[in-house]
């Protein structure tokens, strides 16, 4: 059963450790994470954008795959299923189709109409039992066609959307989507601080995981930092391990072309990084905790 991200990231800041969010591109990417999440007994945040809910046929299709694969599977660690920096009509569309949390990425509004959506959204959230994931500060870089400055979210701001009753803030602290540039200036955990100081026991979101050191992540998490996101490592992987296959020409020998043995690779490559990141995030065996 999918629940909301609500009790798993409130245990998460109160214990000092952080629960991934990793984003799912299709079937494999699904079933790599649930068996890892399972294995560890590690809660996990299944995260969908805009951009894979249309490629992998709209969002009840994704509802549906992820039910059956967890019943299938016996997952029984709690699993949310969250929408990645959604518009607030894609917000809509996934409370709709049976989505357990929602982000709406406001961030690019100006505060006040970003406040008055997220209050809409909050609403609907609290009737029917859903997780809110809001944002201040843009996440610097591309992802998914959502596009950021990277500028650093104003703790006042945070605090403003923050008081309206969401589940977890994003704020911008310095971080990025997709690789870091080698002259990337770090994270400002001065922000974190302050932001932290203002929202109190909010779980704080850290978008771009993907590429943080891990002393960076570890202090991250001691400031706040309940949920982290990863998924251009789990591409790389995925995409790493596929083009050995086939540079080795496995997939001319026997029916190495079949899909099943083709993607089998990238599959374990996914696992071993979801593996790497819910140790670094202290997330193992806390599912039951």
């Amino acid at each position: 059963m999918l629940v909301s991200a609500k009790e798993m990231l409130t245990k998460a800041k109160a214990g000092h450790y952080a629960v991934g969010q990793f984003n799912i591109n299709n079937l494999e990417w699904t079933k790599s994470i649930l068996q890892t999440a399972q294995e560890l007994e590690s809660p996990v945040i299944l995260g969908v954008s805009e951009g894979a809910g249309k490629y992998m046929c709209g969002y009840k299709t994704i509802v549906g795959m992820v039910k059956g694969m967890m019943e299938e599977l016996n997952i029984t660690v709690p699993v949310a299923l969250h929408l990645d920096h959604g518009s607030f009509e894609g917000a809509k569309a996934c409370i709709n189709a049976g989505f357990s949390s929602i982000m709406f990425d406001g961030s690019s509004l100006p505060i006040d109409e970003n406040v008055q959506k997220t209050t809409e959204l909050v609403n609907a959230c609290n009737i029917l039992g859903l997780s809110l994931e809001a944002e201040v500060g843009s996440i610097g870089g591309e992802e998914d066609g959502v596009i950021g400055a990277g500028e650093c979210a104003d703790p006042d701001e945070c605090k403003k959307v923050a008081d309206l009753g969401v589940t977890m803030l994003a704020a911008g602290i310095g971080n990025i989507h997709g690789k870091y540039p080698e002259n990337w200036a770090g994270l400002s955990f001065e922000t974190l601080d302050a932001i932290q100081a203002k929202t109190g026991d909010m779980p704080l979101v850290l978008h771009g995981g993907t590429g943080i050191p891990a002393d960076m992540i570890k202090k991250a998490i001691s400031l706040g930092v309940a949920k982290i996101n990863v998924n251009t490592e789990c591409q790389l992987a995925f995409q790493e391990a596929t083009r050995k296959y086939i540079e080795e020409g496995k997939d001319l020998q026997g029916k190495g072309f079949d899909p099943r043995k083709l993607l089998a690779p990238g599959a374990e490559a996914i696992k071993a990084t979801v593996k790497e990141k819910m140790e670094l995030f202290g997330s193992v065996g806390k599912a039951f905790n």
